[in-house]
């Protein structure tokens, strides 16, 4: 969670420490992502995993009968998930990438995104922005969540308002609903948080 001006950090991390020690940690599908998917009617389909680090949402799509891709710049996060998802009897396709520079290819029905868009810099937003209206088919959706302006400890990622984190999207992706959450993991007091669907627009 940490901000995306050394991209070889993640690498590093991955490498030294154990993934279920790290602040972002959770078990099963994040119960906001959970809520959305049942709110919204989204059923099965193909969905991408950004930033999939552990992969613990993309194992918890992969159950529901989610036909799951997953991407995380770390080569050792994505080695490592792979491994645990074929422990599991999961078929997930797993790939080293970089949102803002690879191609993923394809078009999703349904984006995950529990922590990659806050890291990046200003001027990589656009990007982000643009990569994501090239992935998602119309009619798709978007669940995003990043950390919140209420989040007030020093270290972490960028933070946004939620007139910020919307506006960011505007004319590409409709947004349904933004709300507060929290980032729960590992961390003793969970970190305050911003949740959001969006969709882009027409049909499937």
């Amino acid at each position: 969670m940490g901000r995306n001006k050394d991209d070889s950090r993640w690498e590093e991390m991955y490498q030294a420490h154990d993934v279920e020690t790290m602040p972002w940690y959770l078990p099963g599908l994040d119960p906001d992502f959970e809520e959305a998917l049942e709110n919204h009617s989204i059923g099965p389909g193909k969905a991408l995993d950004l930033c999939t680090g552990p992969a613990t949402q993309a194992m918890a799509l992969a159950e529901l009968g989610f036909d799951v891709f997953a991407t995380d710049i770390s080569e050792t996060a994505v080695r490592l998930a792979a491994q645990k998802a074929k422990l599991k009897g999961l078929e997930i396709s797993f790939r080293q990438a970089d949102i803002l520079r690879d191609d993923l290819g394809g078009e999703f029905d349904l984006l995950l995104d529990r922590g990659c868009f806050h890291v990046f810099e200003p001027g990589q937003r656009g990007m982000y922005v643009d990569a994501v209206d090239q992935l998602l088919r119309p009619g798709g959706y978007l669940l995003l969540k990043c950390f919140s302006h209420r989040e007030k400890r020093r270290e972490g990622p960028y933070r946004f308002t939620p007139e910020e984190l919307g506006g960011y999207f505007s004319g590409v992706l409709k947004v349904l609903s933004i709300r507060d959450a929290v980032f729960k993991g590992t961390l003793e007091h969970y970190p305050k948080a911003l949740f959001c669907v969006m969709r882009k627009p027409g049909r499937q």
